[in-house]
This record gives structure tokens, C-alpha cells and sequence, in this order.
């Protein structure tokens, strides 16, 4: 084999001394930072407090979040405190003293925090306004005495609860966006899942419309990743898991 030509090796030489004169110095990288959010979802069984954290990160305007923790509410739903209201709030206190762990205190101030309420609490919005109406003071009562940034206790409208739901399965899917080998997040490129939800008393099935199709009236149109999506949802009454039990039992007793 043949050396290599000696103003080769001259020249790298002299490079390598070069490099190893000129001072350096680390570029010290700014962390991102980690932000909070609380929701409280109060359903007519139980309520859970969800912790979700995120950072600066965007995905064409909307945010990348995750769930890191959760905590169950001892007790029964809220709707069930009609006749001691003043204990609704008490109950909550577990798991707000728990979050306050959870979270950073020098973000407490920063941290959202929100109750939706759903099924049962619309139902009885319907039956007893005015008991409702008491049961959501008592609750914004104990939430606004916590150090986090209280932003509201509202009972969820039904297309707008199966709407949430919708967003929530079709982001664990990854069907909006997703990382790449890079790291770096992409549009995802799959279809939309549609969602069956079936509840105490009837069932809901809640989809994306195709482009060019008519909405209906029971529809939320979204501004998510850069994307327009109009969710609607068809509601089956009497298809709920009551009356899939009352029907089993029917069977079994004749």
C-alpha cells in the first residue's frame, strides 16, 4: 500500500493543533418547561381528579399533554349530595390536598383547575334546577379555597362530554399526531376512530363527519393540529347497561 503524501499529514497536523488552541465553551440548553392542569370529572357514580402536565411544545397551535396521575375521590357522585351539599366540597379535600403534593408548589398559582359534570348532574339540572345549581356553588366554594387556578365547575353538555371522549381516544390512538424516529412530531396520516359510549341509560355513538356532508345539529366543530373536525353524536336511548341488565334478568327469570 502506498503512505500517504507527506503535505497530507503536514496538513492535518497543523489542523489538529489549530483545534485543539481555539477555546470552547458549552452552550448551556434552556430546559422546557413542565406546566400542569387539574380536571375533575364528576360522573354519577364517582368523581377522579386527573393530573396532566405538558411543555412549550406545540403541534400546529395545539398542545402535546399526558396524564401522569389520578386520584379517586372517596364516596359517592356528587349528585348524591342533595341533602347535605355542605359535604360535596368535603369530599373533594383527599384528593386536592394529594394534588398539592403532586404538583411543583411554585406552580400551584399557575395550575388550571376544572370540574365537568355529566350524565347525572343534567339529569337532575332538568328535575331540580335550583338543587343543581346549589350543588355546583358548594363545589366552586371548596375548589376556589385551594391554591390552584380555579377555572370553573359546569355541568358538560352531552355533545360536548361525547366530543371529549372522542379527542381522548383518537389522541391514545395517535390518529392526530404522532413522533417520528427523530423525535419530532408529525401529522399522523390515519383515519379518525369512531367512539361507542354506553352509559347507565342509553348509548352514544359519536364519530368525525366526512368533508361535504351535512352536519347535524348535535355536532362540535373542533380546531385541532392544524385540522377542522365537526364530531357529531347519535344518542340511543334505552340502550344503556340498565336495560341491558333489566333484559338478562328478564331472560334468566323466564
Amino acid at each position: 500500500r502506498e503512505l500517504l503524501p507527506p503535505w497530507l499529514v503536514i496538513v492535518a497536523g497543523l489542523t489538529g493543533i489549530v483545534l485543539l488552541c481555539v477555546s470552547t465553551k458549552d452552550v448551556p440548553i434552556t430546559p422546557l418547561r413542565t406546566e400542569y392542569g387539574i380536571v375533575l370529572d364528576a360522573g354519577p357514580s364517582r368523581t377522579i381528579l386527573f393530573i396532566y402536565q405538558w411543555t412549550t411544545t406545540m403541534a400546529k397551535t395545539t398542545g402535546v399533554i399526558r396524564e401522569c396521575n389520578s386520584c379517586l375521590v372517596q364516596g359517592p357522585g356528587v349528585s348524591s349530595y342533595l341533602d347535605s351539599p355542605q359535604k360535596v366540597g368535603k369530599s373533594l379535600e383527599p384528593c386536592l390536598n394529594w394534588a398539592q403534593k403532586e404538583i411543583p408548589a411554585e406552580q400551584h398559582s399557575q395550575t388550571p383547575l376544572f370540574l365537568g359534570a355529566t350524565a347525572s348532574m343534567r339529569q337532575l339540572n332538568l328535575t331540580h334546577p335550583t338543587l343543581s345549581d346549589g350543588l355546583l356553588a358548594a363545589l366552586s366554594v371548596a375548589l376556589k379555597s385551594s391554591p390552584f387556578d380555579f377555572q370553573g365547575a359546569k355541568i358538560l353538555p352531552s355533545p360536548d362530554e361525547e366530543a371529549f371522549k372522542w379527542i381522548a381516544v383518537n389522541y391514545v390512538l395517535e390518529n392526530f399526531v404522532k413522533y417520528n424516529w427523530q423525535g419530532q412530531l408529525v401529522p399522523s396520516g390515519k383515519r379518525m376512530a369512531g367512539v361507542l359510549s354506553v352509559g347507565g341509560t342509553s348509548a352514544q355513538l359519536t364519530s368525525r363527519m366526512e368533508e361535504g356532508n351535512q352536519a347535524p345539529k348535535e355536532g362540535v366543530r373542533l380546531q385541532l393540529y392544524g385540522q377542522t373536525h365537526n364530531v357529531y353524536t347519535h344518542r340511543c336511548p334505552c340502550l344503556g347497561t340498565d336495560q341491558l341488565r333489566s333484559r338478562l334478568l328478564s331472560r334468566l327469570i323466564q
